[in-house]
């Protein structure tokens, strides 16, 4: 009788590990479809124009322009002294500034 309890827990358990691996909505997209290669695509950080940025405050709105004008999915401040990662994000534009806020680099990574 002891084992009806623990088959019923082991069954939910399967159940739940497997929810979580449901796609949520999303569509599914063929291989080959447009959908398809529209979702494989990435479009890299393009840091050229958002070098309009260099020597102004580093304000949010600033950041923002230079995101979206670099093709960058993030931005992100680079204090001097700051811990950073230093992992290579081909999306992430980083904006380098000084210790007066004003943004002395950007660079895509």
């Amino acid at each position: 009788m002891m084992n009806i309890p623990f088959a019923a827990a082991g069954g939910l358990v399967v159940a739940v590990l497997t929810t979580g691996c449901a796609s949520h909505g999303q569509p599914v997209a063929q291989s080959g479809s447009p959908t398809a290669a529209m979702s494989t695509q990435v479009v890299p950080c393009n840091a050229q124009p958002a070098q309009f940025a260099v020597g102004q405050n580093s304000t949010a709105s600033v950041m923002e322009s230079a995101r979206v004008r670099s093709g960058a999915q993030i931005a992100r401040i680079l204090r001097p002294g700051q811990i950073i990662t230093k992992e290579f994000d081909m999306q992430r534009l980083n904006l380098e500034v000084g210790n007066d806020g004003r943004i002395l680099a950007v660079r895509c990574g």
